[in-house]
């Protein structure tokens, strides 16, 4: 499936970037936000009137957002810097009270009154609500006038979260990975695996729709049984990734570690790409050394659990 990163170039400048923030009942970031209210604050005098603000994310770096258009499918993601840009030329054109119910009809009375991009995972503002988001996310405050919209859908829950609306280009996922490797020359023969990895996925598209085109079936396998030591691991891959500011492995790498630590199911091309990387970048792994890029990317990957799971599960169905 595609993985395609959208940016802001001029194009999308011109036209404003983000042009509106939908309250929707199912936000494609899958992040709820949360209804705030007078008690959910400190005061020095009682308030009785509610506040009517409502708190969430508008978009999570490195987030992979399934799309389908009724033809193809594919992910579409967001990179900090993308997301910075964006929240910037927000209020640059003045979008901060344009707002969309569920993407389909305008509505008056809900105005951006905060916006801020998560610097901190611990200090953040968001933390304070017990909402754990990923440094460079892009993080706003919602004051909703509107009766009808607080009354019967905030408070009934029709409505969830924040999802946003407006003018992005494509970049391949190819065009992320070259560009990552012009930047940074880190630990080079890692990346390599990577990319050599990518290439390989586009190989086997183009072998799979040959195949459709000439009658034959595909069939995928895929398996989602790995241990909750693959998952934790490529949790605190990316945990730290995020205090280095996201600067170790490709997106490769980062859409993998998302992947795993979500328990998402991963075909058995994946699998052997996994041992073959693991096996080889396990001399890069340093344990206890929490900014090295050999340790964060073995992490991403799953670590050595994900290396003895996909060895024990390639020899399950014949493959080693």
């Amino acid at each position: 499936m595609r993985i395609i990163e959208l940016i802001l170039d001029e194009e999308a400048a011109v036209n404003g970037g983000v042009n509106a923030i939908s309250i929707v009942e199912h936000p494609a970031i899958e992040s709820d936000f949360i209804a705030l209210s007078a008690q959910h604050e400190v005061k020095f005098e009682q308030i009785n009137a509610e506040k009517r603000l409502l708190l969430g994310a508008a978009l999570i770096p490195n987030k992979t957002i399934y799309r389908s258009n009724g033809e193809d499918e594919y992910y579409v993601y967001f990179a900090s810097e993308t997301i910075r840009k964006a929240s910037e030329l927000f209020f640059k054109v003045g979008n901060q009270a344009e707002s969309t119910l569920e993407h389909m009809m305008k509505i008056n009375g809900l105005t951006v009154v905060e916006s801020w991009i998560v610097e901190d995972t611990e200090k953040d503002k968001s933390a304070f609500y017990s909402m754990k988001m990923p440094v460079g996310t892009w993080m706003v405050a919602i004051k909703v006038d509107n009766e009808d919209i607080w009354q019967n859908y905030v408070k009934t829950g029709k409505v969830k979260g924040f999802s946003i609306e407006g003018y992005f280009s494509e970049k391949t996922y190819l065009q992320a990975v070259k560009r990552q490797f012009e930047d940074d020359d880190v630990l080079k023969d890692i990346m390599n695996e990577e990319r050599e990895f990518l290439l390989g996925k586009i190989k086997a598209i183009v072998k799979r729709d040959a195949r459709t085109k000439s009658g034959k079936r595909t069939e995928l396998e895929s398996f989602a049984d790995y241990p909750d030591a693959v998952k934790n691991n490529a949790k605190r891959g990316i945990e730290l990734n995020e205090k280095i500011n996201n600067r170790c492995a490709t997106q490769v790498g980062k859409i993998r570690a998302q992947q795993l630590a979500n328990g998402e199911p991963i075909s058995v091309e994946t699998i052997q790409r996994m041992y073959s990387y693991l096996s080889r970048a396990e001399e890069y792994y340093v344990e206890g050394d929490t900014e090295s890029c050999g340790t964060i990317s073995y992490l991403l990957w799953g670590g050595l659990s994900a290396k003895r799971w996909s060895e024990s599960k390639l020899k399950e169905i014949g493959k080693l």
